[in-house]
């Protein structure tokens, strides 16, 4: 929170300023999965499923790790659009760099750990015979990029909180772009296999943290450096902390999901797999507009300013909708050849086609939820969002028990649906009353 004593910085927001921000970040996440299927097509040509299998299994593991401390990215954007927000150099400074100690010690934390982690990792997910082989080869190379990835995340949303999205853009995009490339390369060219799309993840991270860094010492004040105090700490460990379980509890939604469909037979499985994959493709679209909010609205409280965070969450919504429309359009138009070109067999194809309006529908009726999202990060009403998003999901999991065993697959959408909508309409609920008590 910011000091309510502080003269209010008055500043205009206009379409345009969301643009700039919410456009080059869609590139910028549109690059990722790309990236992921670049990858995986890599060692598909190799033609051995047990390593696209073992390489799959280990990247869940990455996935749910580096998904535990993306907070580090989120609260860091608040915290810095803050400060930019209130023209404090210094509080931008003592942030950024309570954010990369935690995620330097966190980062190492984890490669003191990384044996039993592993271990743990792959039994939990039953690997076994030739497959945990690949994924326990995958898993040694890549646990050796965590602090390069956790101190990415900080500098990434110090970049953010700054409104720089270029700068984002490119420094997610040269990860990616390295990423793939990479794997190409150490794979069909050096037949490196396993250990090739491992370490060109090692590489693409350490060259993004090696830019990230430069950008660090050529953007920031040098005479405003200091080492953050025990209060900087504390209220970035709260935050953290909060924006954590919110993490967790978004994780668990969209695990339940694949979970259950996969008690309703294979079929149903790679069908609802399709179909979330390819929206994971548009969500890069929602992100963007949300990362718009999370920059603009933590720039407005860190302001003091009412009016301009007013605006941003008309300019915010606007923009939102009219994505969640396109998005929405671009799936109904496109879904056919892709559902066709993904699907390994005619029943699958059908089942795909057959659910196909539960996915149109997901950008539509969870817009809000992204919007909402970015603002509750911008602001840092982590405590909020922490118990807004676990109670979102306690209704999903609930409207789930009783829809499933009534319409099977369809309740299941139809649960998935409602959690969207609870995130919508709950935080936006929530808003005004914050709002207020923020800006007096």
């Amino acid at each position: 929170m910011t000091d309510k004593s502080q003269t209010a910085r008055a500043f205009t927001v206009e379409s345009r300023d969301v643009l700039r921000i919410s456009l080059p970040m869609m590139i910028a996440y549109l690059s990722t999965p790309l990236a992921g299927l670049i990858a995986t097509g890599v060692i598909a040509q190799l033609g051995d499923e047990n390593l696209v299998g073992g390489v799959a299994l280990a990247s869940v593991i990455f996935d749910v790790m580096f998904t535990t401390f993306n907070f580090l990215r989120a609260a860091t954007t608040g915290f810095t659009a803050q400060a930019v927000g209130a023209g404090s150099k210094l509080d931008e400074n003592r942030m950024l760099a309570s954010g990369l100690i935690v995620a330097l010690v966190s980062g190492l934390l984890l490669l003191l750990v990384q044996g039993p982690l592993g271990a743990f990792s792959l039994g939990v997910l039953g690997a076994e015979g030739a497959v945990a082989e690949a994924a326990a080869i995958y898993f040694h190379w890549r646990i050796w990029s965590a602090p390069l990835v956790l101190f990415n995340f900080v500098a990434f949303g110090w970049i953010i909180g700054r409104g720089e999205a270029m700068w984002s853009m490119i420094l997610q995009t040269l990860l990616n772009v390295l990423n793939a490339g990479i794997s190409y390369y150490s794979v069909m060219r050096l037949g490196w296999g396993v250990e090739g799309v491992a370490i060109a993840a090692l590489v693409a991270e350490g060259a993004t943290a090696l830019l990230g860094g430069i950008l660090i010492l050529v953007k920031t004040d040098r005479l405003a450096w200091e080492l953050p105090g025990l209060k900087s700490f504390q209220r970035s460990f709260s935050v953290n902390g909060d924006m954590m379980i919110r993490s967790f509890a978004l994780l668990i939604g969209l695990s339940f999901f694949t979970r259950q469909s996969g008690t309703l037979g294979i079929d149903i499985l790679a069908a609802n797999t399709i179909l979330l994959r390819y929206y994971f493709f548009g969500v890069a679209f929602l992100d963007g507009v949300a990362t718009a909010a999370e920059q603009l609205a933590g720039k407005a409280v860190g302001a003091r300013y009412r009016p301009a965070f007013d605006q941003v969450i008309r300019l915010t919504t606007i923009w939102g909708l009219v994505f969640a429309v396109i998005v929405s359009l671009a799936f109904m138009l496109s879904a056919g050849w892709v559902i066709d070109v993904l699907a390994p067999t005619g029943n699958v194809a059908a089942l795909a086609h057959a659910y196909l309006p539960y996915m149109l529908a997901l950008p539509i009726l969870g817009v809000i939820a992204f919007q909402m999202d970015g603002v509750y990060i911008g602001a840092t009403w982590s405590r909020q969002m922490r118990n807004l998003m676990v109670a979102s999901l306690a209704t999903y999991i609930l409207t789930w028990a009783v829809l499933q065993p009534l319409f099977g697959n369809h309740g299941l959408w139809m649960a998935l649906l409602v959690f969207q909508s609870a995130r919508s309409i709950a935080f936006r609920l929530m808003l005004p009353r914050l709002a207020d008590r923020t800006f007096g």
